[in-house]
């Protein structure tokens, strides 16, 4: 079956072949959150986006390959309540970005900044620096031939921006990355993977930008 994206808390992952890389997204934990497993297509090594709840059902995801790094996209709790049991089964060192490392179970002994890259077996992901939903929150992009492919933790879903709680200068800064950072540097056919819910296109959410700044959400 193709991939669509669409997965539920219960029930199956859904899994892309990408070039170079495979991607399985299984939704857990009682926020309906996304984690993400990218599997080298060449060496069979992981990297693993958030280690949100359900560790055991993450490692069994996971198998008997090696994890060589989990990567936190920003510090709030539904996205690393995983973490530690994950990092105890593996030893898999913690990336994240350095304003957004103190929240977290266990220690950051990889962080990123915006620029640094990562790397998943032959294949090398790009990290982006968004700021607005919190201070530290960052994406990751995957630059295939077929297309971007980009995983946005919290701060771009379909039909918005992420969670600014009402915070003028907030959603302004995390506006202003998103436009400059992603949509004004990615061509439309980008795939994002969000933090949650279903999965979304650059090109299907650029009309909509002047929408967001008039709403101010």
């Amino acid at each position: 079956m193709a991939y669509t994206g669409d997965v539920e808390v219960g029930g199956p992952p859904d899994t892309r072949d990408l070039p170079g890389l495979t991607v399985t997204k299984v939704a857990v934990g009682p926020y309906d959150n996304n984690a993400y497993i990218l599997r080298c297509t060449a060496t069979g090594d992981q990297l693993l986006i958030d280690a949100a709840n359900e560790p055991s059902r993450l490692l069994r995801l996971l198998g008997d390959g090696p994890l060589s790094r989990v990567v936190t996209t920003h510090r709030h709790q539904d996205h690393w309540e995983g973490l530690a049991d994950v990092v105890r089964a593996t030893g898999a060192p913690v990336s994240a970005h350095p304003f957004d490392a103190s929240p977290l179970p266990v220690p950051v002994s990889d962080p990123v900044q915006g620029g640094d890259t990562v790397r998943v077996g032959e294949s090398t992901l790009e990290v982006i620096h968004l700021r607005g939903h919190t201070p530290g929150s960052i994406a990751l992009l995957y630059t295939a031939p077929d297309r971007p492919h980009l995983f946005t933790g919290d701060s771009l879903f379909p039909g918005g921006v992420g969670n600014t709680w009402g915070d003028p200068a907030r959603f302004k800064q995390l506006m202003t990355d998103v436009t400059e950072r992603v949509f004004d540097r990615l061509p439309d056919e980008t795939w994002i993977y969000p933090g949650h819910g279903k999965d979304t296109t650059l090109g299907r959410e650029r009309p909509s930008i002047p929408t967001w700044w008039e709403r101010g959400w």
